[in-house]
């Protein structure tokens, strides 16, 4: 009995070894995990970040705002920072698709077009007034007694772009829900001429000059600041009628981009809303916040759907 009791003893303790090496092993990976935050990368692996904003404003003021946003994000992130202006927002995709672009300043159409293409997701959008949403507007020359959109019937109007949200898209969504355009009526089946501008500024230009009798646009080209319009050409302007929600812009970022990239990119954007809000109101229109992309692109969704469903 003596022996068995002595020959188990040293079985024992090899067992109890064995178990302690196996722990060991097995929970040390996942220490190696969980590292410290100083341990990741805080720097962008990125050497020049690109970035688009909608060409939506008087060009003068985009190219000091282009400047300003270069000169704050390049010393932000210690890194070269290009911001363009492309007039024509097809190409944005393709550029976030081919990784010549990293950051979007879009409409939530052109948003939810990039989604669609997974080229890009929503990384930010700025609130204007506290709130992800706005409205948009027909505006008419103040002498004239427009009171709602169906008594634009058979008259010249502009919209703001083909891309536009606010100055195309809901205003087109209004219509339809209105039943004055549908998959049997046209645009151009209810009005006599159909003008589409490269921002809101050419389309208001074209109420002011006489072309047309209306033009669609974002609320706050009229009654925000003087970014857009100065206080003579407001003076000659009222609203006709207004329509939404409209989402509010976004800034997206393209897919490829790593999360470390990402998340580096989203903080020195976020940090304008305490460093320097003067700017990101002059660029982006109010402060940035994170937002869910599904529920904010919700409405433009279902505008686009009418919109493909419009009668050409």
């Amino acid at each position: 009995m003596n022996r068995k009791k002595i020959s188990i003893q040293p079985i024992s303790i090899c067992l109890a070894i064995l178990f302690v090496q196996a722990t060991i092993s097995c929970t040390s990976p996942v220490q190696e995990e969980i590292l410290p935050q100083s341990d990741l990368p805080s720097e962008l692996s990125l050497k020049k970040v690109v970035i688009a904003l909608k060409a939506n404003k008087n060009p003068e003021k985009m190219l000091a705002e282009k400047e300003f946003l270069e000169a704050y994000l390049s010393k932000k992130l210690s890194r070269e920072v290009e911001v363009l202006i492309p007039t024509d927002s097809s190409v944005v995709v393709e550029s976030f698709r081919n990784g010549t672009l990293d950051l979007g300043y879009l409409s939530s159409t052109d948003a939810a077009r990039n989604l669609d293409q997974q080229t890009a997701s929503v990384l930010l959008i700025h609130l204007k007034n506290g709130l992800p949403n706005y409205q948009s507007i027909w505006l008419s020359l103040k002498n004239k007694n427009y009171q709602s959109i169906e008594e634009l019937k058979s008259k010249p109007v502009a919209f703001a772009s083909r891309s536009s949200t606010s100055g195309y898209l809901i205003p087109v969504w209004d219509m339809a829900k209105r039943k004055l355009v549908g998959p049997k009526k046209a645009l151009t089946d209810f009005f006599s001429l159909v003008i589409y501008g490269t921002g809101y500024v050419s389309a208001v230009e074209k109420v002011l000059s006489g072309e047309v009798e209306a033009a669609a646009v974002s609320d706050y080209v009229f009654t925000g600041d003087n970014k857009y319009l100065s206080d003579a050409q407001k003076a000659r302007l009222r609203i006709v009628q207004k329509q939404g929600p409209v989402p509010s812009h976004t800034l997206c970022v393209r897919t490829s981009l790593s999360q470390t990239d990402t998340a580096i990119l989203r903080d020195a954007l976020l940090s304008m809303n305490q460093e320097n809000p003067t700017l990101r109101d002059q660029v982006f229109n109010g402060e940035l916040t994170e937002v869910d992309e599904t529920e904010h692109l919700r409405v433009t969704r279902e505008a686009i759907e009418t919109q493909k469903n419009l009668k050409p």
